[in-house]
């Protein structure tokens, strides 16, 4: 019922979000003697609020389609190098250039598509052969394609890495964002201990939940004040009849979402009102900048239930990885067996979903590798969000990494 509910309400608020986008485009034609006086801008300037906030929206594009090398654009294209039912291994092809260090960078999985990392994944063309994992939206994914759970999660991206560096030395870089450090760091260990040609030369895990018994956010505490049992009741729902995934049990993406926007409602509803504000004074440039947030920040997916509730389980009430005690497919994961995989870890200071030394415990437990290939990072004045898109990770955080990257070659 709850996924039918959701149904309804978006098909009432697209049919009203149409309706007030035309109606301010109207308001605010210039040929309309209300667009210049009396209440007719700022009437046209609500109703584009309100119509940008409902309305429905899908998958967002990369639009990567060049980079700067050397101060001379190149031209950049997407390619698709390995498709699975639950993702697809994506490619940004730099045309002309070859060589250059290899970097999967590993977008998360917790309601949001791949392109949120756009600023991520933009910084470091320049750099580097960059490939991304493109997530699916759940909803969109047959019954018939079978299961997804973290297990799963950590098999795609020891097979990622081995199509990656399938092309030989040196070995590719993986750059986790959030959520996929805890996967990351188990496909390293697995493939160290396996002594995987194509183990990772480089894993950088940038705001991780390693261990969130270090510092516990809001989103930690409401992963264990209630038991596991609460949110398979609870959070849980069916995929309706009209999507390909009819049938499937999933962590819908809207439940996320009213959990990220409620976590600050505050500083969204005034972001709104500054939205309003700019609309009002005709100051487009911030107007759009707010908007182009906002349409990535509401683009979310669903994720398979048995997924996000291994994670909850695994990751934030057993801990089960910072512990020893974290199985892949039966298998013991063993932090020990990493002894040539250069881990960075990175935070912001600021972090309000992944506190101050979640991340950094992976250097801890990291126990038989040499500390010359261990490196802590603190962003100062940063972010959840600030760590792997805007000016400060262009700038300050972006390098590191690329020093990084550059000191262990693999």
């Amino acid at each position: 019922m709850l996924y039918d509910a959701y149904e309804i309400q978006r098909s009432l608020l697209a049919g009203a979000s149409a309706l007030a986008n035309f109606s301010a485009g109207l308001l605010n034609n210039p040929a309309n003697p209300f667009a210049y006086f009396g209440g007719g801008p700022v009437m046209g300037s609500a109703l584009e609020v309100f119509a940008h906030a409902s309305a429905p929206r899908g998958k967002p594009d990369f639009n990567l389609d060049h980079t700067l090398i050397d101060g001379e654009p190149v031209a950049v294209h997407e390619e698709i190098v390995l498709r699975k039912p639950f993702g697809q291994l994506k490619r940004f092809v730099r045309e002309g250039v070859e060589g250059g260090p290899k970097l999967l960078i590993v977008a998360p999985m917790s309601g949001h598509y791949a392109t949120l990392l756009r600023g991520t994944v933009e910084r470091m063309l320049p750099v580097a052969d960059v490939y991304v994992t493109d997530w699916r939206d759940a909803k969109q994914v047959p019954l018939n394609d079978g299961r997804f759970d973290l297990d799963d999660y950590v098999d795609y991206l020891v097979e990622f890495l081995a199509h990656i560096g399938a092309e030989g030395a040196p070995r590719p870089h993986m750059l986790a964002v959030c959520q996929p450090s805890v996967p990351c760091y188990a496909a390293a260990a697995l493939m160290s201990a396996d002594k995987h040609p194509n183990r990772p030369a480089t894993l950088t895990m940038m705001g991780g939940p390693i261990d969130t018994r270090e510092a516990p956010t809001a989103v930690n505490t409401l992963a264990t004040e209630r038991p596991h049992s609460w949110f398979e009741r609870n959070v849980i729902a069916t995929i309706p009849m009209s999507y390909p995934g009819a049938g499937r049990r999933v962590y819908p993406g809207f439940l996320q979402l009213a959990g990220f926007m409620t976590m600050n409602l505050g500083n969204h509803m005034v972001s709104h009102w500054e939205l309003f504000k700019h609309l009002v004074q005709g100051d487009g440039e911030s107007a759009d900048a707010t908007m182009s947030f906002y349409e990535e920040y509401r683009s979310v997916c669903d994720m398979t239930a048995e997924f996000y509730l291994q994670t909850i389980d695994v990751v934030f009430q057993t801990h089960a990885l910072p512990k020893g005690e974290m199985l892949h497919r039966g298998r013991r994961v063993d932090p020990s067996a990493i002894t040539d995989v250069a881990i960075l870890a990175i935070e912001g200071e600021r972090d309000d979903i992944s506190g101050i030394g979640q991340t950094k415990a992976a250097l801890t437990i990291s126990d038989k590798l040499p500390e010359a290939m261990k490196h802590y990072h603190l962003a100062p004045e940063v972010g959840h969000y600030g760590i792997f898109n805007g000016s400060k990770w262009r700038n300050r955080i972006a390098p590191v990494v690329e020093e990084w990257m550059a000191k262990h070659p693999g």
